[in-house]
């Protein structure tokens, strides 16, 4: 029985009933969803899930809509084969699941992603973006991967502690005013560290009303008050790769 006392921050939302359009891959040692545009094309967009995996429908929706914009997408397995968290599961034991689901600890499969993107899909113009657990990892991947020429971090849990200011391409933040798991003074703090000491193009957007999750765990028609801020969310984050990829 999950711990309703402290739930999953990515249970907010909902579930996509979505078939993507794409296709399953191994790639070396991790499997990965890929999906391409019909016209060629030699850009590229890593896409990384949060804590319910690769597989989630939501997840590849998102992929899919980079591939309509015309990137090819890739959602690889971050988790290299371990079990994704389950909304049944227990939150109390969320701790010790996620001790071995470091999101900065994931160069391995990224230097493989990376590999595979540009010798089997000839991509050489490269960006990624991440959502929660994925935010995370797109903020440490963007500090280490010069490759990536854009990144967009999703809701990306940060704390007090963290300095992400030695970004190396141009990165976009978004949160969410009513996310529960990232307090506003934690953005605020991002953003005063980032005006010091970044080098590089960044913003930091605050969605009104919004909730953990809101661009890929919302349904557009759920609320028609949230409808606009969905859409300009994920807008904003088309935009900003098309800007610098």
């Amino acid at each position: 029985m999950a711990n309703e006392s402290r739930p999953c921050p990515c249970g907010i939302g909902d579930r996509f009933d979505y078939e993507g359009c794409g296709q399953e891959v191994q790639v070396e040692h991790i499997e990965a969803y890929v999906c391409k545009p019909p016209a060629s094309t030699d850009k590229a967009v890593i896409v990384i899930h949060d804590i319910f995996g690769w597989q989630l429908p939501n997840t590849r929706y998102m992929a899919d809509m980079l591939t309509t914009n015309g990137y090819i997408a890739i959602c690889p397995d971050f988790f290299a084969g371990r079990e994704a968290w389950k909304p049944s599961d227990d939150w109390s034991k969320f701790d010790d699941w996620l001790k071995n689901r470091d999101a900065r600890k994931i160069n391995k499969e990224a230097d493989a992603v990376l590999k595979y993107l540009k010798e089997q899909c000839g991509a050489k113009k490269l960006g990624v973006i991440g959502f929660c657990w994925g935010g995370i990892a797109v903020r440490h991947l963007m500090m280490t991967y010069p490759e990536l020429k854009a990144g967009v971090s999703l809701y990306g849990l940060i704390k007090d502690s963290d300095d992400i200011s030695s970004l190396l391409n141009p990165t976009f933040f978004i949160f969410a005013e009513k996310d529960d798991f990232i307090p506003l003074h934690q953005v605020t703090l991002l953003e005063q560290k980032l005006k010091k000491n970044c080098k590089v193009d960044y913003e930091v957007k605050i969605y009104p009303g919004q909730t953990h999750g809101f661009v890929h765990r919302r349904r557009e028609d759920i609320n028609p008050q949230d409808k606009p801020y969905i859409e300009e969310g994920r807008k904003d984050m088309i935009n900003w790769l098309n800007k610098y990829i």
